[in-house]
């Protein structure tokens, strides 16, 4: 699956295989545990964060993994918000330093 990923003027395509999202099931799930104690987003401690929120979040670990070049765990990133918004096309990270401006934008 491709999708765009927007961080300041630049984009980048993803070409996430589609078995990625299968067989990261175990590794989302352990991410999905950890995220249900609640996280710290920015400014705000939110206790349970809904869908988006964590996909909010997992942008966030997507746009670290692309600025250290680790592409397999930028891939395995997208691959989770695929999983979980599978509409979405493009990844709009923002770069503020504000998770909750990570948008997820569909066809």
């Amino acid at each position: 699956m491709n999708v765009t990923v927007e961080i300041d003027d630049k984009s980048y395509e993803l070409n996430v295989p589609e078995a990625m999202l299968l067989e990261g099931v175990e590794f989302f799930d352990k991410m999905d545990k950890d995220m249900n104690c609640g996280w710290q987003m920015s400014r705000w401690w939110v206790p349970d964060p809904d869908q988006n929120q964590r996909c909010q979040i997992v942008a966030d670990k997507l746009l670290t993994a692309m600025q250290q070049e680790n592409n397999d765990f930028a891939l395995l990133m997208a691959a989770y918000i695929l999983r979980n918004k599978p509409a979405t096309r493009c990844i709009r990270i923002n770069i503020d330093g504000e998770i909750q401006g990570n948008e997820f934008l569909d066809d």
